[in-house]
């Protein structure tokens, strides 16, 4: 298994679709950089925010989980309260191949002002937006800009396809096409 250089991504999204819409180059120029890299996709943060909140007391509780601890927000800037986080949603979907895993990694503009993005790997076969978490660790607010990079993918294509897919196991987040909440 290696990681994949910059023309099999250009080739596997534009031939199979894995990444629409796809920019064929990065693109840097007074924005947080998003398109193909060297070795990986700059992905983009979409519009959509669930900003957590403990306006109602909620617990955070993975096997049951309270949507009353989350505000919807829809904008160009969303504001991460302090010590808080967010989920969003990718501006990129995503159709992974059955011999490909994908790494996520935060970029470091954000890393470097304390905003750390958690984004579970991609597995072979699965498809979706990317439900993306960002974390503000600092004790002031931060922003996060809409449209503009957010994170890496890094690629990885196995010497054969898997025994068993994300799509073979119908895997709850299979499909999303909008901010999805934990399920159990």
């Amino acid at each position: 298994m290696g990681l994949k250089p910059d023309n099999w991504i250009r080739k596997m999204a534009l031939e199979h679709r894995m990444i629409e819409p796809f920019v064929d180059t990065q693109v840097r120029s007074g924005v947080i950089s998003y398109g193909v890299s060297s070795y990986g996709y700059d992905i983009r943060v979409a519009d959509e925010f669930k900003i957590f909140t403990n306006v109602f007391s909620a617990v955070v509780d993975p096997k049951h989980f309270d949507p009353r601890g989350m505000v919807d927000f829809k904008g160009d800037v969303c504001v991460i309260p302090p010590n808080s986080f967010v989920l969003a949603k990718t501006v990129e979907y995503f159709r992974i191949p059955r011999n490909v895993l994908t790494v996520c990694v935060g970029k470091s503009t954000y890393a470097r002002c304390g905003l750390i993005v958690n984004v579970t790997p991609f597995e072979p076969e699965w498809e979706g937006f990317v439900t993306l978490e960002i974390s503000n660790t600092t004790q002031l607010p931060a922003r996060v800009y809409a449209n503009e990079g957010i994170a890496q993918v890094l690629f990885f294509e196995g010497d054969g396809p898997c025994d068993t897919s994300y799509a073979d196991k119908k895997g709850k987040y299979q499909h999303q096409q909008t901010i999805e909440l934990p399920k159990l």
